[in-house]
This record gives C-alpha cells, structure tokens and sequence, in this order.
C-alpha cells in the first residue's frame, strides 16, 4: 500500500488529502466547501467527491480511504474496517456528536459510492483515548443513568494526541514506553492530554468537546449548574444553552472574538478585557498542567501543538511562566524562533523537554489506515 485517499467531511465541506505513505508526503490536498448549499453547484457530498476525484491525477491508484470520525463511544478503540454494520454502529453513537458524526457518515456514503472497490477506514477521534482509566472517565452522577445513556469522558482530538506524542519521543530520542508527556492541542478547538508510555491516562474534553480549556468558542470547564440557573432565570431553553457553550463562549464570548491573533493583538493595544480573557485561557492550561504532572507522577515532556501551540511565541512563554518548580524551562531565543519543523524550546540542560510539533492529523489516519489492512 502507498497511496491512501484521507477525508475529513464537514456539515457543508470536504476537506481531503492524498498521502503517498512511501515518503510520508501529500499528492495533493484541498477543501470544497459550500456544499449542499444553495448556488454552489455541488448539492451533495458524493458529487463534491466526485468532483474532487475527477481532479486528482488518473495515473495516482488510491488504495485506501481513511476517514476521521469524531465520536466512537465506547464501541471503538482504534482503526475500523467500514462495513454496514460499522456504519450503523457510527450512526448508533450520533447522538453523542450530532454536530459532527452525521456528516462523518454522509462523507462515508459518498466515499464508499464513488470508490466501492477499495477499502475504506474509519479513524476515531475518541480511539485513543479508549485507554483511560475508570477514575478518569467516570463522572460522579447516578451511575444507571449514566449507563444507559453512555455519559462519560470520551475525549477528542486523539489522532493529533497520537502522533505529536509519538513525535516527541522520537525528537527526545528514548523510546515513548519510558515517557511521561503532557501535550497542549490548543487550537480554535483545545484540549490537553496526558500520555504515559505511549497511552492516554487523562484528556481535558469530556463526553463532547465542549468541557476543559477555553477555545475559541467554547466554554471549557464550567459548573453545570449555571446552565441550570440560566434556564430558570433568563429562559434559556436546550437549543440555546448549547448554542451558548458552543458558539457563543470562549475567547468569543469574553471579548466579542473567536480569533485568538485578534484578542493578542487588542490586548498588545492596551483592552483590558482581550488581556483579562486570555489571563483566563492561560489560567485554565496551566490548571491542566499542574493536575496532569500529578496524575503522570512527573513529567519528562510537554508539548506544545495545533494552530495557536505552535505560533503563539508570548502565549507559550506566559503559559509556563513560573513553573520552574517541575523543571520546566524555556529558551526565550529558541522560542521566539519562527518555524515550521518540529523543535526544542527548552534549554539544553532543562530536567523537562518544551517542545513545538506541527500536527499532522492527516498522516497520522493515513498510517492508520495502512496499518490496519495490513492487519
């Protein structure tokens, strides 16, 4: 196998790479967006992916499709080989990601029509994270009631969790078995895991992504009461309280945008309240930090990725101001250097590695996909 076709599908989008997996590079890579709506020529996903395919070089021979999957529940615990009872099982745990696993599913219909002859992977974003333990995933609310409706911490963004810790070992050059790492995914969706030789002990999102750091529109952590005081007092129903945690909170809801360059740069301009929120996004990671080195027992690595980890030089310097206490050190020289490849910002001599790794979640499906099928 070489050649594995990624897709990543959204409500209105496609999003997609081709991957050669000899030299772990792209063939090509792209985004169709607007589809199904109203003037855009695409009316559904298999037309977009059609579309796509037609684009693609003829003399390229797929030989797999790898799909991300936001939500597994707690049926799957790694790369799936799609077959109609995979697909129903996918549609069984929706209402656990409605926002996201319906449109997983409509981009593995369309996949499955437009390339029936070879096969097709489902990767989970909850997959690794199957590891927690009961003490992590257990919420503390009645226990048949949570049975029956499957709540519990699943935690997200597996896939970039998976490769970037696997990264960092192979940078810090031990094997990830003898590692205990703490990587930041802080992007406009964030979240915080806790990897100890290789496996996840602890995750920040919990039953849906909405639960632990402050992102760009979502609430994080907060007491679930208030939720319940807003439906009492301002008349908040169901559909709006969601709309408010999901689309209507962090950095958005605290200063009027989601944008995390836009909040810096009004508070470099001297806005108080853009510096007071990310006083509180920086407050809520280092929370993590502080609870995970005590839940790992120690700390040989952490790892900063995604969008705002791996461009944010003050964020990162902020973030880990005064935690010199668990070995923590940063190189301002090295940590103001603008790159792209993965790279030390810690001193050489620091007891903890500080790391920036670029994610590379469409990679890390391809190798999964590949592995597998090759069984």
């Amino acid at each position: 196998m070489t050649t594995v076709f990624v897709v990543n599908t959204g409500s209105s989008s496609i999003k997609y790479q081709l991957i050669d997996l000899d030299a772990e590079r792209p063939l090509a890579s792209g985004l169709l967006e607007r589809v199904g709506e109203p003037g855009s020529g695409i009316p559904d996903h298999e037309s977009g992916l059609r579309a796509i395919l037609a684009d693609l070089d003829p003399g390229i021979e797929i030989a797999a499709v790898g799909h991300r999957v936001v939500h597994g529940g707690d049926r799957f615990s790694g790369p799936t080989v799609i077959d109609e009872a995979v697909v129903q099982a996918i549609e069984d745990v929706s209402v656990l990601a409605p926002l996201h696993n319906p449109a997983n599913l409509a981009g593995i219909r369309a996949a499955r029509a437009a390339l029936p002859d070879v096969p097709h992977v489902a990767i989970f974003d909850t997959a690794f994270h199957a590891t927690l333990p009961p003490a992590a995933y257990t919420y503390a609310i009645d226990a048949n009631l949570a049975a029956e409706h499957r709540i519990r911490r699943y935690g997200f963004h597996g896939t970039s969790h998976k490769y970037v810790s696997e990264r960092a070992a192979e940078l810090i050059g031990r094997p990830i078995e003898e590692l205990r790492i703490i990587v930041l995914h802080l992007g406009n969706g964030a979240s915080a895991t806790a990897v100890r030789g290789g496996i996840s002990i602890d995750t920040s999102m919990g039953m849906t992504p909405a639960q632990g750091l402050v992102m760009g529109t979502r609430s994080g952590d907060i007491d679930p009461a208030v939720l319940v005081h807003l439906h009492r007092v301002a008349g908040l129903d169901v559909d709006q309280l969601d709309e408010l945690v999901n689309r209507r909170s962090g950095l958005l809801g605290m200063t009027g945008t989601g944008d995390m360059r836009d909040v810096q740069a009004a508070a470099a301009a001297g806005d108080e309240v853009a510096e007071a929120a990310l006083a509180v996004y920086r407050h809520r990671i280092r929370h993590y930090i502080g609870a995970y080195v005590a839940q790992l027992g120690g700390l040989d690595a952490l790892v900063f990725t995604a969008g705002v980890g791996e461009n944010n030089v003050p964020l990162r310097r902020r973030v880990l101001a005064g935690l010199e206490f668990f070995g923590i050190r940063v190189d301002d020289d090295r940590n103001e250097l603008a790159s792209k490849v993965p790279r030390f910002i810690s001193p050489d001599d620091a007891p903890v590695a500080v790391l920036v790794i670029p994610t590379n979640e469409e990679l890390e499906i391809a190798r999964q996909t590949a592995s597998v099928l090759a069984g």
